[in-house]
């Protein structure tokens, strides 16, 4: 079965949602500090949609960028656990 489109009844891009929701999240601003740098941008939304954006995407976002990381990790050819160099001794 192929996967839905989680973007498909929204008239906003992909690339924009995922701007809107990047912005508020990476960077300390207020929802209404996104929507201010979105309409300088050109895109015309409210707080409250950038609110709705960050509830429905942000947890898959994360998600994918969580997968990326750990993929990233994996594909290093020597990669392998290393371990604190702290040690507890009894009586000390």
């Amino acid at each position: 079965m192929p996967k839905r489109d989680p973007f498909k009844y929204f008239h906003s891009s992909p690339e924009i949602i995922r701007l809107a929701v990047m912005l508020y999240v990476r960077f300390p601003l207020s929802l209404r500090n996104v929507e201010d740098l979105l309409h300088e941008r050109g895109v015309d939304v409210s707080h409250e949609t950038v609110r709705f954006w960050w509830q429905r995407f942000g947890p898959m976002f994360a998600s994918e960028i969580r997968k990326k990381r750990a993929d990233r990790l994996r594909s290093w050819p020597q990669w392998r656990w290393h371990l604190d160099g702290l040690c507890q001794r009894d009586g000390a």
